[in-house]
């Protein structure tokens, strides 16, 4: 029996509409389902496209729009280009989690009046943006174009700059971009967090004991206020200064005991703890607060320098050696003397009677880059040290230790007391001497620290009914860095004048000490676990130049023919299938 052509015809054209009509209907189906549940599959590696937990909660507990204003759009160099659109992608990836995502792409620069752009330059910098200024060759020859890489956020009314480029001292500006699409979720989720939550974590600054004085901490203070509510503590034997005692009854025989504050801060004491309040801060540690030690073990100042050329370093005793050890770590009496180090001004000749200055070397002043992975010092800058030591550590069971800072290639020791002279700046080190490697200067501790006081508490405590004794404490951590200076900003020279936390009048550089100090509290004294979105790794993964520029001409030709060339060949197979098909 045969068919005809016509009936054929018909029923294939009857079959093609039904299979068409279906793919719609599957097509409509999986888009409503689709709005109601969100999932993606993300192929890659270091899964890139990948909210972390940390950064889902935070994104939940939104009940307001948050709108971002970002400030890269424009025309400008290709690593830029690539800044942004990671910056886009990591917006619709969080707008994928949470529908009141707003944001908007904005160029500073598209004004072609020049006052009415410098007027714009002037504000975003006053808001808090920072400005970067990009040299690249461009179509006209070299050009240097004004970039804002940062954000304004918004939520409830509040608004917070942040900053998008992540600033690296000696890094190229490929590393540093990639550096900071690294650390663009950990940027956005930080700031959102803290726009968002309704109570600040409260933080101690230790007084009493000869600590650093305010003015060296202004603006370590001002940039921690705005995040978390921060005292000034005088302990002063006061059992109640760091931890609260609630009674639980009427007969106030059982109380409640939980601490006042998250954190505190102990900045380069310079007189010795008694020991009443050194078991008022292990209590404080015993009950789940973190501490960031910045201690001193070595007592010598540049103030001595400045009338003579020879001072003496000194050990200091603070009465904290016990209580360190019994923690996991010692403080050595020591100096560090490294190669990459920050130069202070000299006098090194006349001119006549002119003095004449230059910056050199000085050696004590170790310029400390991370090398640790950590999220509280990866990828930030440099820090500035001044008169560090050496810290071991000790095996104590359940504390684990991170080295987080340590001394470059090029180092050695100095046992102290010994004689510190202004004369080393003007000679050539010894490379012979310099031969120790990666000196612990900061180191984290994470765990259940037993008590100093077991079995010994302090006789002038021994009669409290209050004490609330712990011989064991609840998970915390501690950070122990042994220079205070890492937390000191300069004063201007001719004003007095506090400046920013790292800047360096010398050299005029900004170095990392405020980030690692913000890290270093956010992760003592902050329990969202937002640091770990910083341990993440986005891998760069850059041509080969040298291979390019040598087979330029056959990269060339393989880009251009080969799509073209593999479209003919999918053409005259998929005519060949439908000539085989439809003749039969």
């Amino acid at each position: 029996m045969k068919v005809k052509k016509g009936n054929i015809k018909r029923v294939n054209k009857k079959q093609a509409f039904m299979q068409l009509g279906i793919a719609l209907i599957v097509l409509i189906c999986v888009n409503i389902i689709g709005q109601y549940f969100f999932t993606r599959l993300d192929l890659t590696a270091e899964k890139r496209y990948t909210l972390t937990e940390a950064s889902k909660n935070i994104l939940k507990n939104l009940n307001d729009i948050v709108f971002v204003e970002v400030y890269l759009e424009g025309d400008f160099p290709s690593s830029f280009k690539r800044l942004r659109n990671a910056t886009r992608e990591l917006l619709d990836d969080m707008r994928a989690y949470h529908s009141d995502i707003e944001y908007e792409f904005v160029n500073p620069s598209e004004n072609p009046n020049a006052e009415e752009r410098s007027n714009t330059y002037r504000l975003l910098i006053e808001r808090g943006l920072k400005e970067t200024a990009v040299t690249y060759q461009g179509k006209e020859g070299v050009t240097q174009q004004i970039i804002f890489p940062g954000a304004f956020i918004t939520y409830k009314g509040r608004r917070m700059p942040i900053q998008l480029l992540q600033d690296q001292m000696g890094v190229p500006i490929e590393e540093m971009i990639n550096n900071s699409i690294q650390n663009l979720e950990f940027t956005f989720m930080n700031a959102i967090h803290k726009l968002s939550r309704f109570q600040k974590p409260r933080v101690a600054f230790i007084k009493g004991h000869g600590e650093l004085e305010d003015h060296f901490l202004i603006d370590v203070r001002k940039m921690l206020s705005e995040d978390y509510t921060v005292d000034n503590v005088v302990i002063d034997g006061n059992i109640n200064s760091l931890t609260t005692r609630d009674a639980k009854d009427s007969t106030n025989t059982s109380f409640r005991y939980r601490n006042l504050y998250d954190a505190i801060i102990i900045t380069q004491p310079t007189e010795a703890f008694l020991e009443k309040d050194k078991f008022i801060i292990d209590q404080f540690i015993m009950h789940g607060g973190g501490v960031l030690w910045l201690i001193d073990p070595v007592s010598v100042s540049m103030d001595s320098l400045q009338n003579q050329n020879v001072t003496y370093a000194t050990p200091l005793k603070l009465n904290l050696d016990d209580q360190l050890f019994e923690y996991g770590v010692r403080l050595n009496p020591d100096l560090i003397m490294d190669i990459n180090c920050l130069p202070i001004t000299m006098v090194t000749g006349f001119t006549g009677s002119t003095p004449q200055f230059n910056l050199v070397p000085w050696y004590y002043f170790p310029l400390i880059t991370p090398i640790s992975t950590h999220p509280i010092v990866r990828n930030i800058n440099a820090l500035k040290t001044q008169f560090v030591s050496t810290i071991d550590t000790v095996d104590v069971s359940g504390v684990k230790k991170t080295i987080l800072l340590s001394s470059s290639d090029y180092s050695r020791i100095v046992r102290v007391p010994a004689p510190i002279d202004l004369n080393v700046a003007r000679q050539k080190p010894d490379m012979k001497l310099y031969s120790k490697k990666h000196l612990p200067v900061a180191v984290l501790l994470e765990g259940k620290f037993n008590s100093l006081y077991a079995y010994r508490v302090p006789p002038s405590l021994s009669n409290e009914p209050m004490i609330g004794f712990q011989e064991k404490s609840k998970e915390t951590a501690m950070i122990i860095v042994s220079d205070g200076d890492i937390i000191r900003n300069q004063l201007h020279r001719k004003t007095g004048e506090p400046l920013p936390l790292g800047y360096d009048q010398d050299t005029k550089l900004f170095l990392g000490n405020s980030d690692f100090i913000l890290n270093a509290i956010s992760y003592l004294a902050d329990n969202n676990n937002l640091l770990s979105i910083r341990s993440r790794e986005l891998k760069i993964r850059l041509m080969d130049k040298t291979i390019i520029e040598q087979d330029r001409l056959f990269w060339q030709i393989l880009n251009v023919v080969a799509p073209i060339v593999l479209i003919v060949i999918f053409g005259f197979i998929w005519i060949f299938v439908r000539k085989r098909r439809y003749t039969k």
